[in-house]
């Protein structure tokens, strides 16, 4: 047992206060869970609301470890106690909610959604689930809203953190105990410049995994252990209580989807809760937090965050639509009723030692962890399990297979180090098409014509990466790619024609920068003496066709099946088709999707009850033949 370290110090006050039940933190709990739920919600307002989880690690850092230092400062400090705690406040309520998610999963999810679950499954259960997400899909990243367990991640990096931070503080009790601070500060440092550092990494390494996390709680480990004088004059607490107050406010309201995150900016939601914890004990601020209403919030704060996830998923599935109007109200007080039944009926009585003994909690403990890994296994073991649908719906479900067979030996290949990829007939190339993926399918359907024509053309496509010179993407490999695809045309008099196919609808680029870049590309190309022929933009749907059309085949409703307004398409390129008309005018080839793909009021989805996309934006290879066929 680790001796006591010194007595009563300079760190004790603040020990003392992060041990004590403060009402307030249960209203910062409120303040963490409420832009979470309201962000995936889609309520305007709360663009940022996935800060949220910074905030709770941040509490988390301050009251666990307020928990084991003291513990360890006594003499007292037991690893076995300490998971006890642990298992009591995590596990009966997560294990609840993953069972009744494998569940609906079983029930609801098609063929190709339903296997990443229980494999998701499986890794909360061992507490990686961030792991799996990582190599998996990022948060922001498409797919993710068919991931009812998405959410785990952030419980696995705070217990992945609990591993080791309390046999840290317990070495430290031993070998350094008056350099605990500096080296936890240390620590946290090292943490923040590694998050900073990979902010701009696009792997998801930074916002997954717990070298770039550990900071956040390491924040509320500092205000545990003393590290910041207590401010005892009041205007102070107060000038500290609402600067913390309008940080995590200016964070929810003003980050979004397109924020470097977590780096530089999840410094002000950290910051913001350190401040609140540290000074608004006593103030006005500390005063409005103890309020009834965020504290019964803050109190079913776990439960929500567990129930509400799966809920918002499982009725955007059901529906093929995000959360809008009554719905809304209706999943938001069904994740409310959730929490609370979870928190009364489950959360409370495991938590109480005097109705269930830590033996029991041990036991119970085992006995989920088989429980979850069986049914996932078994649920692995059964695959996509078609035999739970009627013919119909497979064969709707089956357009996401509807791709380019060369898409994974040809798409991205300088990412990857390889020669572009040549279709068509055993000829030299005499075209090139240069986009990103939606050019994939385009390509193939391009490649087709050109075999019949005893032509061949080169594909060059990467991800997210629309065929524009000096195109400022996010991923630095974009315009090392565009900058080879251009040269590569420039250097092979061979090639003609050049295709030019991208997302352009995705409402992102159509804005005068965008437009300029592309305009001067087409131009370059137009200088080099090349024939070039414009893709234009392929309506996207709001949501995801081979689904959709599944769904209604159910009731065998898909003949006719329409999507999004040929309008909303049409407003949200304005700029991009006034700048194709403008060079088509000038002999510049254009091949319109939209005419292709819509009528008057609306665009198609199917074609002969086939899917013309392969998800929500893509066309399948039946999608882009029409669209090829259709070209003047």
């Amino acid at each position: 047992m680790p001796r006591p370290m010194h007595g009563p110090t300079s760190t004790q006050p603040a020990l003392d206060a992060a041990i004590r039940h403060r009402r307030d933190i249960d209203g910062l709990r409120a303040l963490a869970i409420l832009p979470v739920l309201l962000f995936h919600a889609h309520v305007p307002g709360f663009s940022g609301g996935y800060v949220g989880v910074d905030i709770f690690f941040v509490i988390s850092g301050y009251l666990i470890t307020g928990i084991i230092a003291r513990e360890v400062d006594e003499g007292r400090f037991s690893l076995a106690r300490f998971y006890e705690r642990r298992f009591r406040r995590i596990l009966p309520a997560l294990t609840l909610m993953m069972l009744a998610v494998l569940g609906a999963a079983a029930w609801l999810y098609l063929p190709g959604d339903l296997e990443g679950v229980p494999k998701s499954a499986l890794a909360a259960t061992a507490f990686a689930s961030n792991l799996w997400f990582f190599a998996d899909t990022g948060y922001f990243a498409g797919g993710a809203d068919t991931k009812p367990l998405l959410h785990t991640w952030s419980l696995a990096v705070e217990e992945q953190f609990y591993i080791g931070f309390p046999i840290l503080l317990m070495l430290l009790a031993h070998l350094a105990p008056h350099r605990r601070t500096a080296l936890v500060a240390t620590i946290a440092a090292g943490s923040l410049a590694l998050c900073i550092a990979m902010q701009r990494d696009a792997t998801g390494f930074a916002f997954y995994l717990p070298p770039t996390r550990a900071w956040e709680l390491l924040a509320g480990a500092m205000l545990a252990l003393g590290t910041v004088a207590e401010a005892r004059a009041r205007w102070l607490r107060e000038a500290i209580s609402w600067t913390g107050v309008t940080a995590i406010a200016i964070a929810v309201a003003t980050y979004d989807r397109g924020t470097l995150f977590p780096g530089m900016a999840a410094l002000l939601p950290v910051a913001g809760t350190a401040a609140l914890l540290h000074g608004a004990p006593g103030t006005s601020v500390g005063r409005l937090l103890a309020l009834p209403p965020l504290v019964g919030i803050g109190l079913l704060s776990y439960s929500l965050y567990l129930w509400h996830w799966p809920l918002i998923v499982f009725t955007e599935y059901a529906t093929d639509l995000p959360l809008a109007g009554w719905t809304r109200v209706a999943v938001v007080a069904a994740a409310f009723l959730a929490a609370f039944l979870s928190w009364r009926f489950v959360e409370r009585p495991f938590r109480d030692p005097r109705r269930v003994s830590a033996r029991a909690i041990f036991t119970l403990t085992a006995a989920a962890t088989v429980l979850l890994c069986a049914l996932s296994l078994a649920l692995i073991a059964a695959g996509p399990w078609p035999s739970r649908f009627a013919p119909a719906v497979l064969a709707q479900i089956a357009g996401r297979q509807d791709i380019s067979p060369a898409r994974e030996r040809c798409h991205d290949n300088f990412v990857r180090g390889a020669a572009p990829c040549i279709l068509g007939a055993d000829a030299p190339p005499d075209a090139l098409l240069w986009g990103d993926s939606h050019g994939v399918e385009l390509a193939y359907a391009l490649a087709e014509r050109a075999r019949r024509e005893g032509r061949s053309l080169i594909q060059r496509t990467a991800s997210s990466c629309p065929p524009v010179l000096d195109h400022e993407a996010t991923d630095a490999r974009c315009a090392a790619a565009n900058r080879a695809a251009f040269a590569a045309i420039r250097a092979d008099p061979r090639i003609r024609r050049v295709y030019l196919a991208a997302f352009w609808g995705n409402g992102d680029f159509d804005n005068p920068a965008f437009v300029a870049r592309l305009d001067r590309t087409i131009a370059a190309l137009r200088a080099e003496g090349r024939d070039v022929t414009i893709i234009g933009p392929v309506p996207p749907q709001p949501f995801d066709v081979p689904r959709r059309l599944a769904h209604l085949a159910r009731t065998g409703a898909t003949q006719g099946a329409t999507g999004v307004a040929r309008a909303t398409v049409e407003a949200h390129t304005r700029r991009l088709r006034t700048l194709f008309a403008a060079w088509q005018a000038r002999g510049v080839a254009y091949i319109d999707p939209i005419a292709a793909l819509c009528s008057p009021s609306r665009c198609t989805i199917e074609r002969d009850r086939r899917p013309l996309y392969f998800d929500t934006h893509h066309l399948s290879v039946a999608g882009a033949r029409l669209v090829i066929r259709a070209r003047p």
